[in-house]
């Protein structure tokens, strides 16, 4: 047996890394998903956990959470998944399906994962559940490489 280490575990660590400080680098200067009480609470190459919990002051007329607090808690797992390779990405467009309403007091995660990456370009998929497990929102995003790294 040798006592080499395993060189694709070795790959897989050095990603994970540049996964997590991509990540913590850009949330850093995301003043907007950071004032929303948002929280990136797991991330890896090409995919993002992020929680948010809904408020008093997050909801519209009907009391329910306003869509555009959804859609911007997907956009922002989309944006750290398509931003952990340390590259500097940006959205080229997205869309979202509203399925149920959120409320007051609950807590919403997205959880965004990459389906297809080239060498500029990705798309991604973002699922938004509350804390029931309720599916809330499905969100598609497609990524576009602006050129050089996150961490600065």
């Amino acid at each position: 047996m040798s006592n080499k280490a395993d060189p694709q575990a070795n790959q897989q660590a050095s990603q994970q890394s540049i996964a997590e400080h991509a990540v913590a680098a850009l949330y850093q200067r995301d003043r907007a998903s950071q004032q929303l009480g948002m929280r990136v609470t797991e991330c890896r190459p090409g995919f993002a956990r992020v929680v948010m919990k809904i408020t008093g002051d997050m909801v519209n007329g009907h009391q329910v959470c306003h869509g555009g607090l959804v859609f911007t808690l997907a956009d922002s797992a989309f944006a750290f998944a398509c931003n952990s390779h340390d590259r500097s990405t940006v959205a080229a467009s997205a869309t979202i399906e509203f399925l149920g309403p959120a409320r007051a007091g609950d807590e919403l995660t997205a959880v965004a994962s990459e389906r297809w990456r080239s060498r500029r370009s990705g798309i991604y998929e973002i699922e938004v559940t509350n804390q029931r497990g309720e599916t809330i929102a499905l969100f598609r995003g497609r990524s576009h490489e602006v050129g050089g790294p996150v961490v600065t």
